[in-house]
């Protein structure tokens, strides 16, 4: 997913991280990557300048705040500062409960918007909701066709006609055919349109007061950019639009601009479409998509799990872990928070510099030891755990009993546990504190 962006602001990134030491030279030199990453990936001239000079003069002239150094502050910057680009994170909408919500999709032709209508019917089929779509483009051939094939792989049942050309019409009948179903959600799907072609833009007005939608969706190319902006604003006045989803982002060299240009409307980005297949779909946060540009991952679930560790873990228990001191005891808890953070597959997703760097059959591997470490952990001693150094031959024969699992197992927890602790200490503490503190928590 836009690959070029993703390329030029690690690199830029990489010399920050790499660098033995900070100056106004360097910082200079990051603002020109990004500068060049940005403007390669079609974001608008004026925005890229106002980023990367609210970039170079906080670099230069803001202190990090305590627990943090100078060069996680930039990184902290740089995070600031993209995520503003794409839109300050606004209040999700969410479907009500115990009504029928309807939802208008619309778009200009070719922009994807019959394929994203199923693909949204999946998405939120998973997510528990009820859902049922109704069929009414009626200038594109095959449009139905494709529409009922698509969404019979979710399951979702289609309501349309094939040979009524009344939209509005088909839209009220489907409403009416649908009216005594125990459904969430209902998704309309409409004719893609122009903004210069009047007609249809017309249409449109008399398919929202049939419809009477509860959100209305923008469709919108991924892979036009900048134009996103001039599409957004000439639906906007026609129906109000509630969301937008960006299709195409899987390949396009252009979807800086369209990301950039979607938020300058004002309409959230809602849901983003990252490749062919129909779960090809996922909600959009700005948090999540910078992170995962600057190959830092999920942000946001790091920056929850590091809450999670202040609000439940005691500050000694976190001055130990932070200082490569810990015991047993402190290694069973980062595995239980491990856990209850999505499992290591979500840790190591979300892990500044480790995105993607693992495979998917080494996490399965490492999650089923993590299980097992964790029996291991809770039938040793209360000693034991709090020094790890007393388990000699015998111990190791005594635990791997109570816990059902081989001498061997134990050996690789201690082992585990024994790395851990090395790396934390070698890192002077920095590896978990920059959990704890990346972008200035606590």
């Amino acid at each position: 997913m836009l690959d070029i962006l993703k390329t030029g602001l690690r690199a830029a990134l990489k010399k920050i991280v790499n660098s033995s030491g900070i100056d106004e030279a360097l910082i200079k030199e990051l603002a020109k990557d990004i500068q060049r990453a940005l403007l390669q990936s079609d974001v608008n001239v004026k925005l890229v300048f106002e980023i990367t000079k609210n970039l170079e003069q906080r670099s230069l002239n803001e202190n990090p705040p305590p627990g943090l150094s100078r060069k996680d502050h930039i990184v902290k910057i740089l995070y600031e500062e993209l995520s503003k680009l794409l839109g300050i994170e606004q209040t999700q909408f969410s479907f009500q409960p115990g009504k029928l919500n309807r939802v208008l999709m619309l778009g200009i032709q070719g922009s994807g918007k019959t394929t994203i209508t199923a693909k949204l019917s999946k998405f939120l089929s998973k997510q528990g909701y009820r859902v049922a779509v109704i069929g009414a483009d009626t200038y594109r051939p095959g449009a139905l066709t494709q529409l009922k094939t698509m969404c019979e792989k979710a399951n979702v049942e289609v309501y349309g006609e094939e040979n009524n050309k009344d939209s509005p019409q088909i839209v009220k009948n489907g409403l009416k055919h649908f009216e005594s179903s125990t459904l969430d959600v209902i998704l309309i799907d409409t004719a893609g349109r122009h903004k210069e072609e009047k007609d249809l833009l017309e249409e449109m007005t008399r398919i929202s007061k049939v419809a009477q939608p509860d959100l209305v969706l923008l469709v919108i190319d991924g892979t036009i950019g900048q134009q996103c902006y001039n599409q957004a604003e000439a639906f906007h006045k026609i129906v109000p639009v509630g969301g937008i989803i960006i299709t195409k982002l899987d390949s396009s060299a252009k979807g800086g601009g369209a990301l950039a240009a979607a938020a300058a409307t004002g309409s959230q980005i809602m849901y983003i479409g990252t490749g062919e297949r129909i779960d090809d779909l996922e909600k959009f946060s700005s948090t999540r998509f910078v992170g995962r540009l600057l190959g830092m991952g999920d942000i946001q679930a790091l920056l929850d799990m590091a809450k999670r560790l202040e609000n439940e873990g005691d500050e000694e228990r976190l001055k130990r872990i932070s200082h490569g001191k810990m015991n047993m005891e402190d290694f069973y808890f980062q595995i239980e928070e491990a856990t209850r953070a999505g499992g290591l597959r979500s840790i190591m997703e979300n892990m500044p510099g480790f995105s993607g760097m693992i495979k998917e059959d080494q996490l399965e591997q490492q999650e089923e030891r993590m299980q097992k470490w964790r029996f291991i952990i809770q039938s040793m001693t209360k000693g034991e755990k709090a020094d790890p150094d007393l388990l000699n031959a015998s111990r190791i024969k005594r635990i791997a009993r109570g816990s059902g699992w081989s001498e061997h197992d134990v050996k690789e927890l201690l082992k585990a546990y024994k790395n851990s602790k090395d790396m934390m200490k070698a890192s002077k503490g920095r590896q978990m504190q920059g959990l704890l503190r990346k972008m200035g928590l606590g």
